[in-house]
């Protein structure tokens, strides 16, 4: 069984200012994979060279909610995120075919 180290890019508004500036590109990773594995998975993927990997984990939060019905209570849950610094003169272009 291929394990799955990319998850999914984050699309937000500090992720797109950091990829502008500083051609880092944030990725939601699987927890269990460390930062060689990611290298090569987005090598791989975006066929792009990678000069560095920063990784964290970020925390679960309670999150709650107020509806007609009363409150509603739950979590959101914890994910590890790695950020990826391209080389100079490399570009990851998530919305090409739209």
């Amino acid at each position: 069984m291929a394990k799955h180290i990319l998850i999914r890019p984050i699309i937000s508004e500090k992720a797109e200012s950091l990829s502008d500036q500083l051609q880092q590109y944030s990725f939601v990773v699987d927890k269990s994979s460390n930062k060689i594995e990611i290298r090569k998975a987005v090598e791989k993927m975006y066929n792009v060279a990678v000069a560095s990997v920063n990784t964290m984990i970020m925390p679960g939060k309670s999150k709650q909610r107020y509806t007609k019905t009363g409150t509603q209570k739950g979590t959101v849950s914890p994910f590890k995120k790695a950020i990826v610094t391209l080389a100079a003169g490399e570009e990851i272009d998530f919305f090409g075919d739209i």
